[in-house]
């Protein structure tokens, strides 16, 4: 299965991560698919791209529980997993 999920980056205790699409085998910080957006806690300030997002959930991608938390937060996704608006291409 592949999921949406945070990968830790960053120095030691100053956390920084990028949103990625992952087989859902693959370590935390290993292996992924493609970059979809960042996430930096300290701001916290979250970048996506929504266009890639809206793909990859259309593909059968799950995002992880945080994941989810964040789309939700900047109006991505609503409260049941679906994309709010898929952009026009």
């Amino acid at each position: 299965m592949v999921r949406i999920r945070l990968r830790r980056m960053g120095a030691k205790k100053s956390p920084f991560y990028r949103i990625v699409v992952a087989d859902q085998q693959s370590p935390r910080d290993g292996r992924f698919i493609e970059i979809v957006g960042t996430y930096d806690p300290k701001g916290p300030k979250v970048d996506v791209k929504s266009d890639r997002i809206a793909h990859w959930i259309d593909q059968g991608a799950q995002p992880s529980d945080s994941v989810a938390r964040l789309l939700k937060m900047i109006n991505v996704t609503d409260e049941t997993g679906k994309v709010i608006a898929a952009p026009v291409a």
